[in-house]
């Protein structure tokens, strides 16, 4: 990694900034559901504390509203110490995502720091004040955390110089959000499969019947053109359809080609599907998949997502589960030391094999 890391700062009697990801989802009670992103931050945060610096951490959650007093008090609970102070949720300052709306908010933040360290990776793909704007107050001491240097270390030989057979497992439901990095994926991969709601816009573009499935509209015309093109592209075989969005909703499986009939919508693939890709995914050196194969929430319609994660769990290629849903499932089925890499970014990840780059990356020290 060629900017400045954490272990390359005089750290010692030094107030040290460090934005980190805390951004965990929580349960219906105000508990925290998943502490991952707190735990996965924590070889940071002991080495600054270790270096003798006083710790100030900075993190947004959720879109506005969440306050950080649940995450503060987990974050205490894991160190035994409470001796770090945790500045309130950013996004209480709308300048955060905003940053051309309040310049003075990015300076405001620098004021708590020395040194400025950055181990959010799954944010470091937003322009926001407390990734790139802060980075000009700390002329010189902009550094990679930990977290970041592993995430950075894992995703970059995909981007580089994949072992190949190189594949890639795309899932979720919207395609708008990830048509771009589809279509440079097809341009790196060997096989690009897709599942998840995206698959039906796809149907959709093929002229396959999809009933009441989600589709983009908007996307028809360039997804027909995306598929004329790729010729990688490996598809479900078959798909768990139901006649309302609900998990106790009757069920049946169709195959791809034969559609989803009037009134009934896709909303897992099938066990055929699983069948037909594993072959490809067993001969792959390197796979990265992020989304899931199908409505996650509901128990009835996480068999793809969960039986995929168990395939690839039993192989022994380069694998990189690229955060979202699909790291969830993971987590959830205990299979995290299976894998070669689970990152802490979905969206991150993705734009980070799109352009091999992210923003709060570019915006750290150079390291000559």
């Amino acid at each position: 990694m060629k900017k400045l890391s954490i272990r390359d700062l005089d750290l010692k009697n030094k107030r040290v900034l460090l934005r980190v990801d805390f951004n965990v989802p929580f349960n219906d009670d105000g508990t925290i559901r998943d502490d991952a992103r707190i735990r996965a931050a924590l070889p940071t945060i002991q080495y600054i504390l270790d270096q003798g610096a006083k710790l100030t951490l900075m993190s947004h959650l959720g879109k506005s509203e969440g306050s950080m007093e649940p995450c503060k008090k987990r974050l205490y609970e894991l160190l035994a110490r409470d001796d770090v102070t945790v500045l309130e949720n950013l996004r209480h300052n709308k300048a955060e995502k905003d940053p051309d709306s309040n310049p003075e908010f990015a300076k405001e933040l620098a004021t708590h720091g020395d040194v400025f360290v950055n181990d959010a990776f799954g944010a470091a793909h937003r322009n926001h004040s407390s990734i790139v704007t802060i980075c000009q107050y700390f002329p010189g001491k902009c550094a990679a955390g930990f977290l970041m240097e592993k995430e950075v270390d894992a995703l970059s030989p995909l981007v580089e110089n994949p072992t190949r057979p190189f594949s890639a497992i795309i899932g979720g439901a919207k395609i708008d959000s990830k048509f771009n990095v589809l279509q440079a994926l097809q341009q790196k991969v060997d096989h690009l499969f897709i599942g998840g709601g995206m698959v039906f816009t796809i149907m959709k573009a093929m002229g396959n019947s999809i009933g009441n499935s989600i589709y983009d509209p908007a996307h028809l015309e360039v997804v027909s053109e995306f598929i004329d093109e790729a010729k990688n592209l490996v598809l479900p075989e078959d798909i768990v359809i139901a006649e309302q969005f609900s998990d106790g909703a009757e069920t049946h499986i169709v195959g791809y080609e034969e559609g989803v009939p009037d009134g009934w919508q896709g909303m897992d693939i099938g066990p055929k599907t699983l069948e037909k890709w594993r072959p490809l995914l067993h001969e792959s050196k390197t796979i990265f998949w992020n989304g899931p194969m199908g409505v996650f929430e509901f128990p009835n319609f996480a068999k793809g997502t969960e039986g995929l994660a168990k395939m690839l769990a039993e192989m022994n290629s380069l694998r990189i589960v690229g955060g979202g849903d699909s790291g969830a499932a993971i987590s959830l089925l205990n299979l995290n030391n299976k894998f070669t890499h689970v990152s802490t970014g979905g969206g991150a990840s993705l734009e980070f094999l799109e352009k091999g780059s992210l923003p709060g990356i570019n915006a750290l020290t150079n390291k000559f």
